[in-house]
């Protein structure tokens, strides 16, 4: 017992020098303290119109990687934006050893309007422009900034998106996978599989991304940053089980990183879906279908049919390859080109 005061004394030292090697985080010009967090409204300003960020920072008391999350570059992508929402209230930096960005919304324009896909500032599809360009329309600059001020500090990186407001999704998480870059694609791959889903998609497949990213995912992993994708919800639902199987699927990716503590929620055998095809529409008009998302098809089958406006059949819709739907238009207008349905090819 003559050693207690000795042993609290070296106790309390190991602690202090613990918090003392990690550094204030720097973000937008501020300094964020070692277990605290702080929120931004990061401004996007063109010569024709304005909108803003909402962002929190989220510094651990611990050393730890830095995570990028981001919802809502969609606006009618609820389930994201409603679990991000929750995530931002329930994170405590105080227990988490690294940092997390945490992006609650990302296209607050198209939120706040209802729009489907694109960002009505501009008419553009904020994940089909990445990198972005730092002096272009709203959506550009949106995806610029997110680009270098959110996905270049990063270790790691999560997307999260659902079926929209018009698809019928089955729930899956999705990585990239590019042969020359095999410790970011097997990191990215280890990071799909904590979120717990039991569809996993591989993007990519191919011997290297030459092309522009265009993708929010795939602008971190040209940067050499493992990432990944949840899709997950439906139709423009809000619903509470959905937001919370994104939670937690968020929490358990933590966990995987060592953020959090305790274990994640791995499935042991996921279903990897290596290949894909869209089924594309022919005709403008009406679209009927009696399927949902995660049915099995074969090919050859009839998945539904079209009709013009006068309600005239058109055109049968036939499954082009044997897999499973994870993705179909739930509702009827239909213009020629749009997908119909994404199907995951069965191995």
């Amino acid at each position: 017992m003559r050693n207690l005061p000795l042993l609290l004394f070296f106790f309390f030292a190991l602690h202090l020098s613990a918090h003392a090697q990690v550094k204030a985080f720097q973000f937008q010009g501020e300094k964020i303290k070692p277990g605290s967090k702080l929120s931004f409204l990061l401004p996007v300003v063109t010569s024709q119109d304005s909108t803003v960020i909402p962002v929190t920072v989220f510094h651990g008391a611990k050393k730890g990687p830095v995570l990028g999350i981001t919802a809502g570059v969609h606006g009618l992508e609820y389930a994201p934006i409603m679990a991000a929402q929750k995530l931002g209230k329930q994170l405590d930096p105080a227990q988490m050893s690294g940092t997390v960005i945490l992006m609650h919304l990302a296209n607050v324009p198209a939120f706040l309007n209802r729009s489907l896909r694109v960002n009505p500032l501009d008419g553009k599809n904020l994940n089909r422009v990445f990198p972005g360009k730092k002096e272009g329309t709203s959506t550009e600059q949106i995806a610029w900034l997110i680009s270098n001020d959110i996905i270049a500090r990063c270790d790691y990186f999560i997307d999260v998106h659902d079926g929209d407001a018009n698809g019928d999704l089955r729930p899956y998480s999705g990585y990239y996978n590019y042969f020359n870059m095999p410790e970011v694609s097997e990191k990215a791959r280890q990071m799909a599989v904590s979120l717990g889903f039991d569809f996993i998609v591989q993007f990519g497949n191919e011997q290297a991304l030459t092309e522009a990213s265009i993708y929010c995912s795939r602008e971190a992993t040209k940067r050499n940053i493992p990432a990944v994708d949840i899709e997950c919800g439906r139709m423009g639902r809000v619903e509470e089980e959905t937001v919370q199987k994104v939670l937690a699927a968020l929490n358990s990716l933590m966990r995987h990183l060592t953020i959090l503590e305790g274990k994640p929620n791995n499935v042991a055998n996921p279903i990897m879906v290596a290949q894909r095809t869209t089924v594309e529409s022919k005709h403008t008009g009406f679209f009927y279908s009696d399927l949902t998302s995660g049915d099995y098809v074969k090919k050859g089958m009839r998945l539904g049919y079209t009709t013009d406006l006068f309600g005239n059949h058109l055109a049968d819709v036939f499954c082009p390859v044997d897999g499973f739907i994870l993705y179909k238009i739930f509702n009827p207008p239909v213009k020629a080109g749009d997908g119909l349905f994404n199907i995951g090819h069965i191995q």
